[in-house]
């Protein structure tokens, strides 16, 4: 970002600045609130939203572009569907398989959960008690003979008594499976944004490692292309924030995971500058198949979780402000 260095050294600053400005959209949630379901349905739809509309303007579009420009497919680029439409198939298929593994090492089980608050208070009895479950603490119950599932929990006193929920067996069980569900969907989420910034940090590094080798190959171009990128990077950061925060994820624990999606493009942009001469010509694969991951979290996960509980609408309104604010970046940045 700061002419007279190393194209190493400007990958490297233009890609911390994109970095910096997921970061920036992800402690938006800071300035937040509530963890109501309404919250959640409509933080899905604006991720959604803000997801479709990347996956084809710094995606899908920019790919066709390279792909058609680059020679390789036919005389006037009427072949440059092809790496596209493989890319984006693979990219669904990559995130598919990723859902299956996930379940397979039953990541995202009641043994695996990790910073997920299990909200049991609908239960008047249980809002008596006072007990309030913490992340973890599930593997503390046990059922009890008269069909209630009981725990361990703090009492004013300080000390641990067992406590009953107020919840039958069969209830506790969906609750905890529930839950689980919800934070497998969120880190599909986390991992698609993830999938989505590493062929950024690979265009900003070509863009500074392909500096002087043709006319259009400029610091200029390269510097307004990590300012774009980085711009457009801030919603995306507060798209993952926003559903985390939701599903009662802590403030703390929602920034991490946000600023933590576009913490690989550094490393990609780094990569993308050693490797110029073979990179650039897997770029419009690896934009496809960042789109495809993206289309098919919003598809077979957003969209239907979105809409599960009566809050379609909001969800709906939330997509379509994620998509206009996106598009508007994403064209006035092009």
């Amino acid at each position: 970002m700061i002419a007279g260095y190393s194209p190493e050294i400007q990958a490297i600053f233009g890609t911390l600045f994109t970095w910096g400005l997921t970061a920036a959209g992800s402690a938006l949630v800071f300035l937040m609130s509530g963890t109501q379901r309404k919250f959640l349905d409509s933080s899905l739809g604006f991720a959604a939203g803000v997801m479709l509309a990347a996956s084809y303007w710094s995606l899908l579009a920019p790919a066709i572009e390279m792909a058609e420009s680059s020679g390789m497919y036919g005389e006037s680029g009427e072949y440059a569907f092809v790496p596209v439409a493989l890319g984006f198939f693979l990219g669904a298929l990559f995130v598919y398989a990723a859902d299956q593994i996930m379940h397979y090492f039953k990541i995202g089980s009641t043994e695996l959960m990790i910073g997920m608050n299990v909200e049991c208070n609908s239960s008047p009895e249980t809002k008596r008690k006072g007990v309030k479950h913490n992340s973890g603490s599930h593997n503390l119950s046990k059922p009890s003979n008269d069909g209630l599932t009981k725990r361990k929990a703090r009492v004013p006193t300080g000390d641990e008594e067992e406590l009953i929920l107020g919840l039958s067996n069969e209830d506790y069980n969906k609750l905890i499976k529930q839950s689980a569900e919800k934070w497998k969907r969120i880190l599909l989420l986390v991992i698609a944004i993830t999938v989505h910034n590493i062929p950024e940090g690979l265009a900003v590094g070509v863009g500074f490692g392909a500096i002087g080798k043709s006319p259009k190959a400029t610091f200029e171009s390269a510097r307004n292309l990590a300012i774009g990128i980085g711009i457009q990077n801030f919603p995306e950061g507060l798209a993952v924030s926003l559903p985390l925060r939701g599903s009662g994820v802590s403030v703390w624990r929602s920034f991490w995971y946000g600023q933590l999606s576009g913490m690989v493009e550094p490393i990609a942009g780094l990569i993308g500058v050693v490797g110029v001469s073979w990179i650039e010509p897997l770029l419009p694969y690896a934009m496809a198949f960042a789109a495809g991951a993206m289309v098919y979290v919003v598809c077979d996960d957003l969209i239907p979780e979105a809409s599960s509980s009566g809050n379609g609408r909001q969800a709906s309104w939330g997509a379509i402000f994620g998509f206009i604010l996106m598009m508007c970046l994403d064209v006035g940045l092009g």
